[in-house]
């Protein structure tokens, strides 16, 4: 059998997904009639509960008030009716722990009669605790392996939904999940907690505006998620994609982005199918779900949803990412959410929109057709202003981890420097500010394409900026350095904090230079916005955030440029930083420090999984196919020697130094591996990033141009050309 007889048939296999591929009849049961179907939404509550239990949720919902427990045990038996109509036989509490995935414990409605039957039961008790293992969770210390303690606590915040399968149904319930001692162990918790603190000093502003109707105050959430699709028969014959998720071997094909035909290009026909079938999951669970479109690199695509409460966005993420994988291996493919997969060419991103508003003042980042006689929106503004370049180093660390390292800083993504994209229009507007009242804004206007037949089409007063990090975008701010396969609650709880934070300041300003008197108000808008603009102007830039140019501006505007985790990680436990979430009650001390563990013990961990993979299939896979190959060649230069004709062996000189080469940095990589530990994670993850990466990139190096002289039927591992461009 041949080297490479996996991939041959891999290949081969990539073309028979048609005779499985599910048909769906769209015209029996229209998406405006599933949307939401598989969700306990606020209209089945209303239609299940009394009326005094639905108004109490609705409150606690919708103003934040607390939950009225008594209530829980006529929900729970609401919920469970609900469920069980849907073909559910167990319930889940779902939580999100520090591993960024999504964790389940499901059991069953049945009960034992004590007659030899069994009845259906589900308390309020069981609706708002549950009590999962939390020992095996990471929890950075908070919580030993032998104490194992840990609640799930019912979020009323974030809609329960069913959740299908082949074989039956579950009732999903969303939770929070702390430790027995009180403490976060979850992505959650924190993000609501956060949410609090921003609605609270929110609030505070939109007072001293003279509004006296508020409602909640809510950050927003509408994530843009990029994600690959390849045939799984590859995916299967790559251990590298199904152990670490992305390619840690595979030379440059002939073609890769360069022709930029893939970006928003016609979808393929499995593809689409794919899509249509995720959407209308993602429609009966609720999920808002808009866009899907090509992205920039071969079998990179996105799914986009329309903005949603922070704290249902992120669990919505959640299920986004869960669907995406589940439908795509009924198609025959797998969903690749790592940030690079695949080296030399696009890497995926989850741009965080994030906004701020509610249902009374509506969105605080709109700015109107003026935003200069716009001072409500303008002391927003220079709120997120002033909280991201007071902490631009902890919006870094949020994002860090081994795979997003890949990414930040690449063509595609935006650098590990934190700056802010206003446009023309805001950056005008605060320009005038620095000296005195802004007294105008860029209009808008028409652009006419020159095509009578074709309509005049409305101009922004400014361009957009790719290359931003964090891009005000019309009406809300979109950060883009977020990790595709990154869960957005840390990032979220980061901009929720550091702008209530903001808002906290501005505030205490405003009321102490009004002293409750609304005649003062103007002039103190201008005396704290001038302040802001004049000390935080340094974050502002505009321009091409790719060039090396900027990299040296950043440096002389103070700008901090982490570039790897390690350099970033630990900010998250420095003192600054657990002041700013202890004040507003969002994490502690311990809970702070023990993510900070955690990360740079989940960097470690990856990257250790990824050498012993290099280690594996260089010596198991690559090493092989080359030694067969230089055989081949070897014997080829003797048999033709031996008949008098003069050889060129400038080929096998070449394959065997490469060998050589490849067996020298194997044995660098196993030294690398081998070191005898470190005094802390922080050495550890150092010892991980200078010695091990660039040990792996030298066995890739050489791995890599073995690929492109290795004669193709003895090459096992499905190529870059194959696996991007073969559907």
């Amino acid at each position: 059998m041949s080297g490479n007889a996996t991939r041959l048939q891999a290949i081969a296999a990539v073309t028979n997904y048609k005779s499985n591929t599910p048909s769906l009849n769209f015209a029996e049961t229209p998406a405006g009639e599933i949307f939401g179907s598989n969700v306990f939404s606020m209209a089945v509550m209303k239609d299940r509960l009394p009326k005094n239990v639905f108004k109490s949720l609705k409150k606690t919902i919708e103003s934040g008030e607390k939950l009225d427990v008594s209530v829980a045990d006529v929900v729970a038996a609401a919920m469970k009716d609900w469920a069980i109509a849907k073909g559910a036989t167990h319930y889940a509490h779902v939580f999100y722990p520090l591993t960024g995935l999504t964790a389940e414990k499901h059991d069953s409605f049945l009960e034992p009669d004590g007659h030899g039957g069994a009845l259906a039961e589900f308390s309020g008790k069981q609706l708002i605790q549950g009590e999962p293992d939390a020992s095996s969770f990471p929890s950075g210390g908070i919580r030993n392996t032998f104490e194992a303690r840990g609640y799930t606590a019912w979020d009323v915040t974030s809609p329960a939904y069913i959740l299908e399968n082949p074989n039956g149904t579950t009732l999903c319930i969303p939770t929070a999940f702390v430790s027995w001692t009180g403490e976060a162990l979850d992505k959650k918790t924190p993000v609501l907690r956060s949410m609090q603190a921003l609605d609270v000093q929110a609030q505070r502003i939109l007072k001293l505006f003279g509004h006296t109707d508020i409602t909640k105050v809510s950050a927003t959430a509408g994530p843009e998620q990029e994600y690959f699709l390849i045939d799984r028969n590859f995916f299967f014959a790559r251990p590298d994609l199904i152990n670490a998720g992305r390619t840690l071997f595979g030379a440059k094909p002939p073609r890769g982005q360069e022709l930029e035909d893939h970006y928003f290009g016609a979808i393929p026909e499995r593809v689409l199918a794919c899509m249509l079938e995720t959407e209308r999951e993602l429609y009966k669970l609720g999920v808002p779900v808009k866009t899907r479109h090509n992205e920039v690199a071969p079998a990179q695509y996105e799914i986009a949803p329309v903005f949603e409460n922070a704290n249902v966005a992120t669990d919505h993420q959640q299920l986004i990412m869960l669907t995406l994988k589940r439908v795509a291996q009924k198609y025959g493919m797998e969903c690749l959410l790592h940030e690079k997969p695949f080296a030399g060419v696009n890497g995926s991103g989850k741009h965080l929109n994030w906004s701020l508003g509610n249902s009374t003042q509506g969105n605080l980042l709109d700015p109107g057709d003026n935003p200069h006689d716009n001072a409500q929106f303008l002391i927003f503004c220079a709120a997120v202003i002033r909280a991201v370049h007071k902490y631009g180093a902890l919006l870094r660390a949020v994002v860090a981890s081994a795979s997003n390292d890949h990414r930040l800083g690449a063509n595609e993504a935006p650098p590990a420097i934190i700056s802010i994209f206003l446009g023309d229009q805001l950056t005008d507007v605060f320009e005038q500010i620095k000296a005195g009242p802004a007294t105008s804004s860029k209009a808008k206007g028409v652009l006419t394409v020159g095509v009578d037949t074709l309509p005049p089409l409305p101009k922004d007063a400014g361009d957009r900026n790719r290359t931003s990090p964090f891009a005000f975008t019309g009406n809300k701010f979109e950060y883009r350095a977020v990790a595709s396969g990154q869960s957005l609650a840390g990032p979220l709880v980061a901009l929720n904090t550091i702008v209530a934070e903001s808002l906290d300041y501005i505030a205490s300003y405003l009321e102490k230079a009004t002293g409750g008197s609304p005649d003062k108000l103007n002039a103190a808008v201008q005396e704290i916005l001038t302040q802001i603009i004049n000390e935080h102007h340094n974050i502002i830039f505009n321009g091409d955030n790719y060039s090396e140019a900027w990299h040296k501006e950043a440096e002389a505007r103070g700008l901090p440029n982490l570039k790897t985790s390690v350099d970033a990680l630990p900010v998250i436990g420095s003192d600054e930083v657990v002041a700013l979430f202890e004040k507003y009650n969002v994490l502690s001390r311990r809970e702070l420090e023990s993510r900070r563990d955690i990360y740079l013990e989940q960097y470690c961990k990856t990257i250790n999984v990824e050498s012993l993979l290099t280690v594996e299939i260089a010596k198991t896979k690559i090493f092989p196919a080359a030694i067969r190959y230089q055989g081949e060649l070897a014997a080829t230069c003797a048999n033709l020697k031996a008949v008098g004709y003069n050889f060129d062996t400038d080929t096998l000189d070449k394959v065997t130094d490469l060998v050589k080469c490849l067996q020298d940095s194997i044995a660098d990589l196993e030294k690398a591996m081998a070191h005898n530990g470190a005094d802390s994670l922080l050495a550890e993850a150092t010892h991980f990033r200078d010695e091990v990466l660039p040990a792996m990139a030298a066995v890739r190096q050489y791995a890599d141009a073995l690929e492109g002289m290795v004669a193709d039927d003895l090459w096992a591992l499905p190529t870059y050309q194959e696996m991007l461009f073969i559907k």
